[in-house]
Order: C-alpha cells, then structure tokens, then sequence
C-alpha cells in the first residue's frame, strides 16, 4: 500500500481551532466513530426513513457546497461538478468517478469505487450484507447538479437515486443516478 499526504489546503485556526479547507470549515473524526453514529441512526429509525433523512439533508448540504465552492475558486458548470467529486474522494468517503454528466439534460452517473460504508459494514459482519449501504450520498448528487443548473439559469431540477452498492452480492462498486424529475 502506498500514501499520500491530503491534496487539499487545510488551515487550523489558532485561536479557535477550527479546520478550513478552501472556503468552508471542516471536521476531521475517525471513520468509524462517524460510521458507527451512522450506523446506530440506522438501527433505530431504519434504513428506509434515514435514507430519506439524509438525502434532504445531503441535498441541502450539496447544494450549499457547491454554490460556496464556485464563488470561492471563481469556476462554474462541470468544473464545480469534477471538484466537488474530487473533494469528496479526497476526503476518504471513497472515490467518486464521474462516468456520464450531461447539462444540458441534467443527468449524470456516478461509479463509487472504496466506499467507507461499504468497506465498515463488510469489516463489522465479516461479509457484505447485501443492501445498499452508501444512501447518505445519494441527495448529494441531485443537490450538486441542481445548484450547478440554477447558476446557468436552468429550470431543471434533478432526483438522484441509487442503483447499486459494492455490498451487494456480485458487486465491488456503487453507481448513483442522477435524473430530471
């Protein structure tokens, strides 16, 4: 296995701690403190509500993101789409490829390749489960892609969905579907 040091700036505030990278402050915790909170969400209102939880949240956040990144870095259309995907591999969620985006119609497909989900869930029960385990991402794409289309003036407002997950059966990657509504 080899390494890296992170490809993004990260500054700490020294007076009150606090992590940036670009324009937007940062948290940096284990990957399985994060995953077990996830996990224990999960187990109480269930998979199905949290799902639907998180994609309005992530939408949300996506969204938010993106229009800050933009402004920050002064790039727009498919430039904020690849950085923003870049960020998030960068950030150990796993890695976001870009295999289809599409403006002008708003689509856009996205394979997800080492997710922290997939890997925690298979490293928890010694197997995959054979469910979709990466729902927290899914709002984030639409969330991406809409921000993205209303700065180019566009009225499209997308849905994302996933369609697979590396811990099903028969499957090492995800893939996430983003479609008008």
């Amino acid at each position: 296995m080899t390494t890296h040091a992170p490809e993004m700036p990260i500054q700490v505030d020294d007076e009150t701690g606090v992590w940036t990278t670009d324009a937007l402050p940062m948290l940096y915790v284990p990957r399985h403190f994060f995953v077990n909170n996830h996990m224990g969400i999960e187990e109480e209102v269930g998979a199905e509500r949290y799902a639907d939880i998180l994609y309005k949240a992530g939408y949300k956040s996506a969204y938010f993101w993106c229009e800050q990144e933009a402004a920050c870095h002064g790039i727009e259309g498919e430039a904020v789409w690849h950085h923003y995907l870049n960020r998030l591999s960068q950030r150990g969620w796993g890695f976001f490829i870009t295999e289809a985006l599409d403006l002008e119609n708003g689509t856009a497909t996205v394979r997800l390749e080492n997710s922290c989900f997939v890997y925690h869930y298979e490293k928890i029960h010694s197997k995959k489960v054979n469910r979709k385990v990466d729902y927290m991402f899914t709002g984030w794409f639409a969330g991406a892609l809409d921000q993205i289309l209303a700065s180019k003036g566009s009225t499209i407002k997308t849905h994302s969905e996933q369609t697979q997950s590396g811990a099903e059966e028969g499957c090492d990657l995800g893939y996430f579907s983003v479609t008008p509504l």
